[in-house]
């Protein structure tokens, strides 16, 4: 038995390491992912005829789908903006190779190389799982004809060829198509492929296995989820804000929650409330904190104003602010003021993170707001929900069952969640951006 560590897409090859663990891919990857998984290069009929012997530690990785880590590699900062980022400096730094020499003397003719969009659309011709791979190796008679679907395609010839060193014939069909579009880094080309819909039920493996068996290593060293570093620390106003967003992600993001932190309020929250959260807000930008933090402001006034407030601020990469959503279904809501309970928008005037959750109750009327006090920044009032800590409670104990079957709805939370989402990782694109330039 070989004793490699690999990262595979789809039986491709993205990482290659032996004699030592190299490079770390738990953040790709869940605890639950960890798993035993038929493995190609084990001789099962040797345990066939010795059943005392096990091959449960070489068959052990880590295994998920390509459709399913794609949150995962986004949060990273992996979004199509980074890959095409990487890809063009790929081809300008081909380009610098077409270069007049120092002594003036013309360069080769540089080659058109393809434009970001038309390799998406390359990518997308070739479903992996549909590229052949049967091993044929070079001295093969009639080992030429794997290449000729690929090599019939003029895009070939148009990919970036930077690497000068690098594979690209492979052994199959399939090797030979990882080896065409290697130019890019592993996580850059599993980005790239989860744009192929096709590609999304493609396993991505991290084998070790074999190499604990071995002796060289112990499985425990192998850990899975996001490291710190890569986390994302949500300050928010209030203690319920940071249980209804740390359930919500539990019940409707397992798929990314540990990517997501929290201050520890066990004991009360050391900046309970809007102005406190700007102030806190305020501070971390004017020292140079290396956590990535996210500044979660309730969608009322009293949010929106401080959340404004904080836009004269220039922040660093590692840090974003941002609002509850705006939703229509919050823009004919009931509100009782002085002139009674009138049906009115509330976005960006009472929308509290409560208001996102299932507003039925049994045995309560409809929910409402209740205008409070008047922000003359804004010239608009403030309001509240009513009885919000029972909307809390409520949502603190449905059941799984209940969001599943829709009896609870959680639409507005999801919207919350996808907004959240959404500013992680355009941080974590910019954060790579940055240190790529």
């Amino acid at each position: 038995m070989t004793t490699p560590i690999t990262l595979t897409v789809g039986a491709i090859t993205l990482t290659f390491n032996k004699w030592e663990i190299g490079v770390d891919h738990g953040m790709l990857f869940q605890e639950s992912d960890r798993q035993r998984r038929h493995h190609p290069d084990i001789d099962y009929s040797y345990y066939d005829e010795h059943p005392e012997e096990d091959p449960a530690q070489s068959e052990t990785c880590f295994c998920r789908s390509l459709g399913s880590m794609l949150p995962r590699l986004e949060l990273l900062g992996y979004t199509l903006a980074t890959v095409k980022a990487e890809y063009e400096v790929q081809v300008m730094q081909e380009a610098e190779r077409y270069a007049d020499d120092d002594d003036g003397a013309p360069a080769p003719t540089r080659p058109e190389r393809l434009e970001f969009n038309r390799f998406i659309e390359f990518i997308c011709r070739y479903p992996v799982s549909d590229l052949n791979d049967e091993y044929r190796p070079d001295t093969e008679a009639g080992s030429e004809q794997w290449r000729a679907r690929l090599a019939a395609d003029p895009a070939v010839a148009l990919l970036p060829q930077v690497d000068q060193d690098r594979d690209v014939d492979g052994y199959s069909e399939r090797s030979h198509f990882g080896g065409l579009i290697g130019f890019l880094s592993p996580y850059s080309v599993l980005r790239v492929l989860a744009e192929n819909p096709a590609n999304l039920k493609l396993d991505v493996v991290w084998d070790y296995g074999n190499f604990v068996a071995a002796g060289w290593a112990k499985n425990e060293e192998f850990v899975a989820g996001a490291r710190r570093a890569q986390t994302f620390l949500l300050a928010t106003e209030g203690t319920s804000d940071t249980h209804i967003l740390k359930r919500g992600l539990s019940l409707l993001r397992p798929d990314v929650e540990d990517f997501f932190r929290f201050i520890d309020i066990e004991e009360r929250h050391p900046f309970s409330g809007t102005s406190n959260l700007a102030k806190f807000a305020e501070g971390l930008v004017k020292i140079d904190v290396q956590n990535r933090v996210v500044f979660v402001f309730d969608n009322d006034a009293e949010g929106v104003d401080a959340y404004r407030s904080l836009q004269r601020f220039s922040f660093p990469a590692n840090m974003r602010s941002m609002l509850l959503p705006d939703l229509d279904q919050l823009r004919d809501f009931p509100a009782r003021g002085p002139s009674g309970v009138v049906r009115t928008d509330i976005n960006g005037r009472a929308a509290a993170i409560e208001c996102y959750l299932d507003l039925r109750l049994a045995g309560r009327p409809e929910a409402q707001v209740t205008w409070t006090n008047f922000k003359e920044s804004l010239g608009t009032y403030q309001g509240a929900l009513d009885f919000k800590e029972s909307y809390a409670k409520a949502f603190y104990e449905v059941s799984v069952e209940a969001i599943a079957t829709g009896t609870y709805d959680v639409s507005k939370l999801r919207t919350v969640l996808d907004a959240l989402f959404a500013t992680c990782c355009a941080m974590s694109t910019d954060i790579l951006l940055r240190e790529s330039r």
